[in-house]
């Protein structure tokens, strides 16, 4: 039996209805296309109709109905970058990135990635299942209702594998998983060249187990080359996988002309771009998602957002949220810093955290915005949209909804 809901008495409603046609694109404040007085019908989870409550159809008027009160109502926060699964933490490098060691020299003494890959590796799964959905619902409680979380702690099949599970078992939040086997050359394998090769071939055990549909992988001098990892998401792509890249974080390796090449869905962090990089990012499909808290955290440059969004490059933001580069699951201060940092408008961030987050995943259909068609994924606040970002309360968020029903 179709479970039918009529949400009334929304003082404003985000819909992003100008985002949407615009593809999330050049946004300005009427993208947000922001409703007075407004509703919203759901059926089975879905939007229906939404719209100014005095012009509600007829046919929904009897349906069961949820007043929220003179409140106002934003798109659920998509986070498509986030390691959620891990054990353990990284605080004594905090320490050594303050007295001036670089994030390199650290991974070169043992630490960094591979350190966490140690605790991961030696975590149950249950253990790694409790840790992970203890960070979902604080993600939960400030508004995020649709998280991306990778694998890569792991880094031999078993462990990515039992990662992933994890990610999986997850409950509330809609959760998207993707394999990060390729975040680091583990100790075992003597050559970049020999573990992609293996990566190959564990490819067809993730997609038969389907575990994830979607690959990354992490360009960086000292990690993955440019050619490596040409070859290993070509091979993903003819398998079927969606593909998503760490691109040109600490230096450029090329790696946004690749994800651009090999029609990525997103290039993530696109610090050290190139003028041509930036144009090329523009005039494709290919999301660049930006990752402040980590920049904030490791104290490099900011990417240049201004410079991608007025070329017309489709932005997200998200947290990055890892145990060593952003430690951190703070949604304003992620908001502020791209504000503050990346001169990026309260408009562009709000589409940044909902819509182009959802483009990054390719949910961008049903995932992001407030429409007809769409999940009914949202939250509720007192605050309407000009106060959001502005301190780093995380306490705006009222009640969050996931297909319709309350968290």
């Amino acid at each position: 039996m179709a479970q039918s809901i009529l949400f009334t008495e929304i003082n404003q409603l985000m819909t992003l209805r100008g985002a949407v046609k615009k593809q999330g694109r050049h946004i300005d404040e009427k993208d947000l296309g922001i409703i007075k007085n407004g509703a919203m019908v759901m059926v089975n989870g879905e939007i229906v109709w939404v719209g100014p409550q005095k012009k509600l159809p007829q046919i929904y008027a009897n349906f069961k109905k949820k007043s929220l009160k003179g409140k106002n109502v934003f798109p659920g926060f998509v986070d498509c970058h986030t390691h959620m699964v891990f054990a353990g933490n990284r605080v004594d490098e905090f320490e050594l990135r303050n007295k001036g060691v670089s994030y390199q020299e650290i991974a070169k003494r043992g630490g960094g990635i591979l350190s966490t890959v140690k605790a991961t590796r030696k975590a149950s799964l249950e253990e790694l299942t409790e840790l992970c959905q203890r960070r979902v619902n604080h993600h939960i409680s400030q508004g995020v209702t649709t998280i991306e979380i990778k694998s890569g702690y792991g880094l031999k099949s078993s462990a990515e594998i039992k990662m992933l599970k994890a990610a999986q078992k997850i409950k509330k939040a809609n959760i998207v998983t993707s394999f990060l086997g390729a975040h680091a050359i583990p100790k075992e394998f003597k050559s970049e060249k020999l573990y992609i090769d293996q990566l190959i071939k564990d490819l067809d055990k993730i997609k038969s187990s389907k575990l994830s549909n979607r690959v990354d992988i992490f360009i960086e001098k000292g990690y993955f080359s440019y050619k490596y990892a040409k070859k290993y998401l070509l091979a993903a792509k003819e398998k079927g996988f969606q593909i998503c890249v760490h691109a040109d974080q600490l230096s450029h390796a090329k790696a946004t002309q690749l994800a651009v090449e090999v029609g990525a869905l997103s290039a993530d962090h696109a610090i050290c771009l190139t003028n041509r990089d930036k144009k090329n990012l523009a005039g494709s499909e290919t999301t660049a998602v930006l990752l402040p808290c980590a920049d904030f955290y490791l104290n490099c440059d900011y990417p240049d957002a201004r410079g991608l969004i007025d070329r017309g490059a489709r932005v997200a933001l998200a947290t990055d949220f890892n145990p060593g580069s952003s430690p951190t699951q703070n949604l304003p201060f992620l908001g502020v810093l791209s504000r503050l940092n990346m001169k990026m408008s309260l408009a562009e961030v709000f589409v940044g955290l909902t819509l182009n987050g959802a483009y990054a995943l390719g949910l961008h259909k049903t995932k992001g915005a407030l429409l007809s068609g769409y999940s009914g994924d949202f939250f509720v606040s007192d605050h309407q949209w000009k106060e959001f970002f502005y301190d780093m309360n995380p306490s705006f968020i009222d009640q969050v909804f996931i297909s319709g029903r309350a968290q």
